[in-house]
């Protein structure tokens, strides 16, 4: 696809979303005033077409370092809900280290943010430091961004006046969700919604908060490795990414690499796992990623690195590296990946031309990276299915070209995406000489 026709399918996307869009103008102002400029991300999601997500905060809590016993829940509303993990999974491992801090994970069918923060104080008894965080839980982590303030000073409060907790308690009636019992759900749990690569990708009603310029952030930390993630994404394998504390940041690089797999073309991804954002993940999460075929999730904790049945790529800092011998040609970077990473810098480049330029719209860079995959994406499946169609169902060099793909450097790539997607082909490019 030229850059030009991408720029333009951007705009066209993106105003077909306003017009499809049922809030008023009003509505509409006020939701950018709250959120900000260039701080909403559209983001996909598996919500049928007329559901629109609740509102719901199932949870609140504080969490506290006690010298003698560790991290422990020390309040919470509802005062029966079970927050076990929940004291460790709110504090990373080594948050003594820093300030202040957000974290983004997930609690058996929900998903929690939790800010946590560290004051120095003149107690012996705390040992010259005072470490709390207050969060909240919710059945989706698309909504959690609104209360991000809210719980930074809340935290702060926490801190400076330990034990007074009306204010949390007045928003926790005032937030609370009642979970409806809905067909086929058993009478209780809600519905998960992951970030997976199904359909109504640019959906009005879903959207996440994050620092201005988090996915060209994401794309400029790893450079051409992007390209690397994006193919363990796509193929939907348990990749890990570890980085010492603040996670905050990092619990957004687990979510850019989620949006690296989109795809909207029906009839895919069924027979696949999803692509699950965990977040922040500790030693204590083992048990449930043991049986888990598919995630991404961030660690403070270097002793996952060598439990390898638990990951198939494993990133530390800007180093992607897997144990697998059959998904180390992945790891190399060939000459379609240095084009494809070529273009997508050159339309970033055009888009803030146009921003220039066209002063009356202004779309953001995340929408543009996330169109820019979907794209290649839909266009690679677009190929794999016509070819699967076909009388013959050979798939040739010229295809690959056509999809983005070096034909010898991406041949184990493409031999692991019709294998794990379900696809009938016969592959006939040939395994490269070698010396």
């Amino acid at each position: 696809m030229p850059d030009e026709r991408l720029i333009f399918l951007l705009h066209k996307e993106l105003m077909q979303i306003d017009n499809k869009s049922t809030k008023t103008p009003e509505d509409q102002g006020r939701e950018r005033e709250e959120l900000g400029p260039s701080e909403v991300l559209l983001q996909p999601g598996r919500l049928e077409l007329g559901d629109v997500e609740e509102d719901q905060v199932v949870a609140v809590f504080v969490v506290t370092f006690d010298p003698r016993s560790g991290n422990m829940v020390e309040w919470c509303l509802p005062q029966d809900i079970d927050l076990e993990g929940v004291e460790f999974k709110s504090m990373a491992s080594g948050s003594h280290k820093i300030q202040s801090d957000f974290i983004y994970f997930r609690k058996g069918p929900f998903f929690g943010l939790a800010c946590f923060a560290n004051m120095p104080v003149e107690s012996e008894l705390e040992r010259g430091a005072r470490m709390k965080s207050v969060g909240i839980l919710s059945p989706s982590y698309t909504l959690l961004y609104r209360y991000m303030h809210f719980l930074e000073n809340q935290v702060r409060h926490q801190l400076e006046t330990p034990g007074h907790y009306s204010h949390l308690a007045a928003f926790y009636e005032d937030k609370k969700g009642v979970l409806h019992a809905g067909p086929g759900r058993g009478g209780s749990l809600p519905p998960v919604y992951w970030l997976p690569s199904i359909h109504r990708y640019m959906y009005p009603e879903m959207k996440i908060t994050h620092p201005a310029g988090c996915m060209s952030q994401f794309i400029k930390f790893f450079g051409e490795q992007i390209l690397i993630l994006w193919k363990f994404a796509l193929l939907r394998k348990r990749i890990l990414i570890f980085s010492p504390p603040p996670v905050g940041v990092v619990c957004y690089r687990v979510y850019c690499c989620c949006c690296l797999a989109n795809v909207s073309l029906p009839g895919i991804g069924g027979t696949i796992p999803e692509s699950k954002p965990f977040f922040y993940v500790n030693v204590a999460d083992i048990e449930s990623l043991e049986v888990e075929v598919s995630y991404v999730a961030c660690t403070t904790e270097k002793i996952f690195e060598e439990k390898r049945e638990l990951y198939d790529v494993y990133v530390d800092n800007q180093n992607v590296k897997t144990h697998h011998d059959h998904l180390q040609p992945l790891l190399k970077i060939n000459s379609a990946d240095r084009e494809k990473y070529r273009r997508l810098n050159e339309q970033r480049q055009m888009l803030l031309y146009s921003q220039e330029v066209e002063e009356d719209y202004n779309p953001c860079e995340e929408d543009l990276f996330v169109l820019f995959f979907l794209e290649q994406n839909n266009r690679i499946f677009q190929t794999l299915l016509e070819v699967s169609a076909s009388q013959d169902k050979t798939l040739t060099a010229e295809h690959a070209r056509g999809m983005g793909l070096d034909p010898q450097g991406d041949r184990s790539f493409l031999m692991d995406l019709l294998e794990a997607y379900g696809i009938d082909v016969m592959l006939v490019i040939d395994n490269p000489c070698c010396p």
